[in-house]
């Protein structure tokens, strides 16, 4: 009796079993953001725990789990200006495992204020999207001679032994310098380790005025130990209505907005950074999320991973500029 030279209903199964399988396997090579992730992720923040951007990378680290259906670890490398994280991060393997949380200090100022960094900001990170911005407050203590922008400057002017401000990174150096190109003035730049201690300062009557972060002034103004004449973004704070921007204290191009933002190193995956861009704005959708964020007086989102890296870019050229009409040099 001659063969069929059909295989058999069985055989036949076998062979498109096979066949599925081998195209399901090439569908998930082929997109690694199937399979992705199946271990916990870490978001590796350059700062110590406790701080703004370490309560805002928890808060949206939870969600961000939930989302994903694995854990989303905070690992806290600070040091070196956030340095020592960067660079970590940028080397780890780009497979959507090790992700950074970094404010625009390690991402901007840092290529501004260093001759030679371990990382490139643009060309070494993914960008996931922005998670949070702030604008910066101008304030002086609640006892100093000054109630407003324009008598900041003219107080500068008159009393150039008196004229100083605090400043603890870059960002705030910076930023008050560009104020000082603004004004036409010369104010002294005194360091200190944080915001907390550079408040202190002006509180104090050690330093004049600082430029400092929404978060921790905040308090400061609440209670009455600082005067805050002007914040730097476009519009008013919800918080404090009667505080004018700086274009309306007659400082336009004082517009500086700090953020955070989610990077991963360069080479992962595009559609594994989709898909966590997908699921961080799921979180920052998320009533817990915004309303610790509204507590810390910041904004949720503000760029997408396309937009961040031209918006990196930009803002290094534009603090270089900054940096060299101020006559502030970059460490070596």
């Amino acid at each position: 009796m001659l063969r069929s030279r059909f295989a058999s209903p069985r055989a036949a199964s076998a062979l498109v079993a096979a066949a599925l399988g081998y195209s399901a396997l090439a569908w998930a090579q082929d997109d690694p953001a199937r399979s992705y992730p199946n271990k916990p992720v870490r978001i590796v923040i350059g700062l110590a725990a406790g701080g703004g951007i370490d309560v805002i990378t928890r808060a949206v680290a939870q969600r961000l789990g939930e989302g994903l259906g694995q854990p989303v670890v905070v690992e806290n490398k600070p040091g070196a200006s956030g340095i020592i994280a960067a660079e970590f991060v940028a080397k780890a393997a780009p497979d959507g495992y090790t992700l950074m949380m970094a404010p625009s200090g390690p991402m901007v100022f840092n290529a501004v204020m260093f001759q030679k960094l371990p990382y490139a900001p643009v060309k070494d990170f993914a960008p996931v999207g922005m998670v949070a911005s702030f604008p910066l407050l101008a304030v002086v203590g609640a006892n100093a001679p000054v109630r407003s922008m324009r008598e900041l400057a003219d107080f500068a002017r008159a009393n150039p032994a008196k004229a100083n401000y605090a400043a603890s990174t870059a960002a705030f150096q910076l930023a008050t310098e560009l104020f000082n190109i603004q004004a036409g003035v010369r104010m002294e730049n005194i360091s200190y380790k944080g915001t907390n201690e550079s408040l202190a300062a002006v509180i104090a009557g050690d330093v004049l005025t600082t430029f400092a972060d929404s978060g921790p002034a905040s308090g400061a103004i609440r209670g009455g130990k600082v005067r805050a004449l002007a914040v730097t973004s476009p519009k008013r704070m919800t918080a404090f209505p009667d505080v004018p921007t700086m274009a309306e204290a007659g400082f336009a191009q004082l517009d500086v907005q700090l953020w955070a933002g989610l990077f991963a190193p360069a080479a992962t995956p595009p559609s594994i950074v989709r898909k966590l861009e997908d699921e961080l704005g799921r979180a920052l959708r998320q009533g817990d999320v915004q309303q610790r964020f509204a507590t810390l007086t910041v904004s949720g989102g503000g760029a997408s991973g396309a937009e961040l890296g031209p918006l990196i870019a930009a803002e290094i050229a534009r603090w270089t500029d900054v940096a060299r009409k101020a006559g502030v040099k970059p460490n070596p």
